[in-house]
C-alpha cells in the first residue's frame, strides 16, 4: 500500500505536535513544520521530518511544499494547525497586532493551502484539515480578533470545500474546545499586556481569572489529536468535528440562546 504523505503545520507543540506523532506511529510519512524546529527534534525517532516554517512568510511556505514534493512527489494531507489566540479589547489592541493575528490564523494558512492544491488536483485526491475552534461558532469576552479569524476560517473552509469537491479533494474543519496547551497561557499574557491597565482592566482580570479556574478541566492534547487524526484519515470524513472541553455545550447554548441571551451569559461571568 502506498504510504500517504502528511504535512502538519504548527507541529512544535500542542495539538500539532501530538497529531504529527500519532500519524507517524500509524505509518504515515509525516513532515512537521514550525518556527521552533528544535522543539520537533524528538519526533525524528518516529520518522517525522521537521522543517522550518514561519507561516506568515510565503517564501518559507513555498520552500516547505517544494521540499516535500521533491522528496515524496506528493502531499496527500495538509493539517493546518499553526495558530495562536490574541486577546484584548478592540480599543486597546494595536491594528498591527490584529493584522498579525490574521496573518497567522488565516492568510498564512490560506497561502500554504494554495500551494499544495495543484498537486492534489493533478492526482484528483487530497485532504485539507483546518484546525478552527469552537470559537469559530461562538464568542468570548475580549476575544474579538481571535474569534474574527476563526469565524473567517469557518466560512473560507465551507467555500473551499465546495470548489474542490469536483477535484476529489476533501476539506474538513476540526473545532476543538478548551485544551491543556501553552495556548491559554500565552493568550492570557497577551491580554494582560494589552488590556491589563486602563478602562478594560477589570474585565480583563475577570476573563483571566475565569480562564485560570478552568485549567484543571481542559481536554488533553492526546484527545484532540485523535480527533484530528480521524478527520485526516477516515475514508469519508465529516465536514466538521467538534470535540473537547465545553465545545458542544457552548456551541449549543450559543445557538439556543441567540445573540442577547449569549451576551447575557458572558456578562454574568464578569460580575
Amino acid at each position: 500500500m502506498e504510504k500517504k504523505v502528511v504535512l502538519v503545520t504548527g507541529a512544535s507543540a500542542g495539538m500539532g505536535k501530538e497529531t504529527a506523532k500519532q500519524l507517524a506511529q500509524m505509518g504515515y510519512k509525516v513532515y512537521g513544520a514550525a518556527r521552533r524546529v528544535e522543539k520537533m527534534e524528538d519526533l525524528r525517532s518516529l520518522g517525522v521530518t521537521p522543517l522550518m516554517l514561519d507561516i506568515t512568510r510565503e517564501d518559507q511556505c513555498q520552500e516547505v511544499v517544494d521540499t516535500i514534493m521533491k522528496n515524496e512527489g506528493q502531499i496527500d494531507v495538509l493539517v493546518n494547525s499553526a495558530g495562536f489566540g490574541l486577546y484584548g479589547s478592540v480599543e486597546d489592541t494595536p491594528i498591527a497586532d490584529a493584522r498579525y493575528q490574521f496573518e497567522v490564523n488565516m492568510f498564512g494558512l490560506a497561502a500554504i493551502t494554495r500551494m499544495v492544491l495543484p498537486g492534489m488536483r493533478k492526482r484528483k485526491s487530497g485532504r485539507i484539515v483546518n484546525i478552527s475552534s469552537m470559537g469559530g461558532k461562538m464568542y468570548t469576552t475580549l476575544g474579538a480578533w481571535y474569534h474574527a479569524t476563526k469565524h473567517a476560517l469557518e466560512g473560507w473552509s465551507d467555500c473551499l470545500r465546495v470548489e474542490l469537491k469536483g477535484f476529489g479533494i476533501d476539506v474538513v474543519v476540526v473545532e476543538p474546545g478548551g485544551i491543556k496547551t501553552e495556548w491559554g497561557g500565552i493568550a492570557m499574557e497577551k491580554l494582560a499586556k494589552i488590556s491589563g491597565n486602563g478602562p478594560y482592566a477589570a474585565i480583563a482580570g475577570k476573563v483571566a481569572q475565569g480562564s485560570h479556574a478552568l485549567e484543571k478541566n481542559l481536554s488533553s492534547v492526546d484527545e484532540i489529536a485523535k480527533e484530528i487524526v480521524k478527520a485526516s484519515t477516515v475514508k469519508k470524513p465529516k465536514t466538521r468535528y467538534l470535540k473537547g472541553f465545553m465545545a458542544k455545550p457552548l456551541v449549543s447554548m450559543r445557538n439556543f440562546l441567540g445573540d442577547r441571551g449569549f451576551d447575557n451569559l458572558l456578562l454574568s461571568q464578569l460580575k
